[in-house]
């Protein structure tokens, strides 16, 4: 299972309206984009990868007190071992009402074994 899918199954347990990239039509008061950062491969074994990393950052945008929000989503990732590389405020916009909370995360899955020909 990829990192956005994962994130997609917590967050909607958890009752947080979410969407990938960019929130359309009318947003709620509360809701969290997913933004893909970087898929990587940090371990190499033989010229090949061994691993793949991929990072995630959960923008929460709340027009009230974001940060009761922001624990709750912290909880819930760290319960499925999900490792949070980041937690900040953004700021608010006064043009939207909307506070900004970033939260980026990070999950590192091995490779699938392949049948290599010498």
């Amino acid at each position: 299972m990829s990192l956005l899918a994962k994130l997609n199954t917590i967050l909607d347990a958890i009752n947080v309206p979410l969407e990938t990239g960019i929130f359309s039509g009318v947003p709620p008061d509360e809701y969290v984009v997913l933004t893909p950062l970087t898929d990587g491969f940090p371990l190499f074994a033989d010229n090949a990868p061994q691993a793949e990393t991929q990072e995630v950052r959960l923008s929460l945008f709340s027009k009230t007190n974001y940060r009761k929000r922001a624990r709750q989503i912290t909880a819930a990732l760290l319960a499925v071992d999900i490792t949070i590389t980041e937690r900040r405020y953004v700021g608010f916009d006064t043009d939207t009402s909307y506070h900004s909370y970033a939260i980026d995360v990070a999950q590192t899955y091995g490779m699938e074994s392949r049948d290599r020909k010498s």
